[in-house]
């Protein structure tokens, strides 16, 4: 195998044995780069020789020499984070996010920053400003939003490994789409400072920088690495990473659902749930069918904060300028001008809403600490598409996406990682969720389960 494509923690071992140097490493994944990224359309600042110098440099840390890629959402001093739209174009910010400072005192090389839909607010990278991400399963997919581009350059080798954002999937529906791992943490443990737009209002519990990986382990090294208090980050918890074995999470009730009841999901999707469960039992995990019944309420009470909050956040930044906007946000535009305006009493009421459901979730939990669910309703899909028919019911786009959408509401951790593989041979990921600040619970089963399944090289990356 290609050096490119072994995890991120293989890399760093050949590292630290001086098998190969970090100039080396670098040189590995620029020529996978000129060569593929031009057909991915997955890294939109990058500049080799900018690489070569950091990998010159003497490295040290956890991180040392390995080669990373950075959501172009998140602050990176002199790239540009133009957030995928044209009214941002050339920006480059002038100090690095907090998340970003601490990947490079790891020491970690740079590679450049990857494409996001515009202002992140599509399952679907595209924009008028650098173009349509592509998949490296099948090019006529998409590797999802808002993180498509982060996922697309690690699944095909092009990054060892990475970070980005998610505030209703956006790390967890890539990741499931192009077959790579990684974790939506609860809100604050990976500081936020620096994300564009700055993770504010009801942004700051329903999103979180996350890491995205090839492997389980991967991630959790970068969220080692990440994790800690930043102490002028208002939402940032004093709460530091905390190893979790294998002994005390099979002390963990898991529930599991195929389904929610009210969204189907494709038949391959089901099977990888089942599939998952097999294998937890089979390691000695206790799984039991479990449907919490705080979900939808949860789903329509993201609707409200992402939606609706997220469109008047943007009123003042595109006012007098919607002519120069992408398709796809016009889109997101109209679908949240259909609803009723929030008035100041429907948005104080849907924020005490909020606690009180985050409160009966965590009721709910109390003998079931963790959920393994589906990712989405399908695998990844063709550009372009927004329905589907499964089970003879039409399942439109956003709905396909409810089952990520519940732990943003309920500032929970949810990890992903690739279990299983649709008709088409495209990746089929699960998700496993837990309490708030469970976040290392969550992995060390996500790892378990990986023993049995994980990352395989798409055919474009291995060619």
């Amino acid at each position: 195998m290609n050096v490119a494509l072994l995890s991120a923690t293989e890399q760093l071992a050949l590292l630290r044995e001086r098998a190969i140097t970090p100039l080396e490493l670098a040189e590995e994944h620029i020529r996978r780069i000129e060569r593929l990224n031009p057909v991915l359309n997955a890294i939109v600042d990058f500049d080799p020789d900018r690489v070569r110098a950091q990998a010159r440099q003497h490295q040290s840390g956890p991180l040392a020499g390995l080669p990373i890629t950075i959501k172009s959402s998140i602050s990176v001093q002199g790239h540009r984070c133009e957030i995928g739209t044209t009214l941002n174009r050339g920006s480059i910010p002038a100090k690095d996010a907090e998340a970003v400072a601490r990947l490079r005192a790891a020491g970690a090389t740079l590679l450049g920053t990857t494409n996001c839909p515009e202002f992140l607010m599509n399952y679907e990278t595209d924009n008028l400003l650098h173009g349509r991400t592509n998949n490296s399963w099948n090019l006529d997919y998409t590797p999802g939003g808002s993180s498509g581009g982060e996922a697309s350059a690690i699944a095909a080798g092009l990054s060892a490994a990475g970070i980005g954002s998610d505030s209703g999937g956006s790390v967890r529906e890539p990741a499931h789409f192009c077959g790579i791992a990684s974790l939506k943490p609860t809100p604050g443990r990976v500081p936020a400072r620096g994300h564009l737009p700055p993770c504010v209002g009801p942004f700051a519990s329903l999103g979180a920088i996350g890491p995205m990986a090839r492997t389980i382990p991967d991630v959790t090294l970068l969220f080692r690495v990440l994790s800690g208090r930043d102490p002028i980050d208002p939402s940032s918890p004093p709460a530091d990473f905390h190893e979790v074995s294998l002994e005390k999470a099979k002390q963990i009730p898991i529930g599991f659902l195929e389904d929610d009841g009210i969204t189907p999901v494709t038949e391959e999707t089901r099977q990888a749930v089942r599939d998952a469960v097999r294998a937890l039992e089979k390691q000695g995990f206790s799984v039991r069918p479990f449907r919490p019944a705080s979900l939808e309420a949860a789903r329509i009470l993201w609707w409200k904060f992402f939606v609706q909050c997220g469109e008047m956040f943007y009123a003042p930044t595109i006012r007098g300028r919607e002519s120069e906007l992408s398709p796809m946000f016009r889109q997101f535009l109209d679908t949240a001008r259909a609803e009723a305006p929030l008035t100041a009493e429907s948005l104080l009421n849907a924020w005490a809403e909020t606690d009180i459901l985050r409160s009966q979730f965590l009721a709910e939990m109390r003998d079931c600490p963790l959920l393994l669910t589906p990712v989405c309703a399908t695998p990844a899909f063709r550009h372009g598409e927004r329905e589907w028919t499964i089970d003879g019911h039409t399942v439109r786009y956003l709905d396909s996406m409810r089952y990520t959408q519940w732990f943003n509401l309920l500032a929970a951790p949810a990890a992903v990682l690739p279990v299983g593989r649709s008709p088409e041979g495209l990746p089929i990921g699960v998700q496993i969720a837990g309490l708030p600040f469970a976040d290392e619970t969550v992995l060390a089963v996500a790892a378990a389960l990986e023993n049995e399944f994980g990352y395989a090289s798409p055919p474009l990356a291995a060619s």
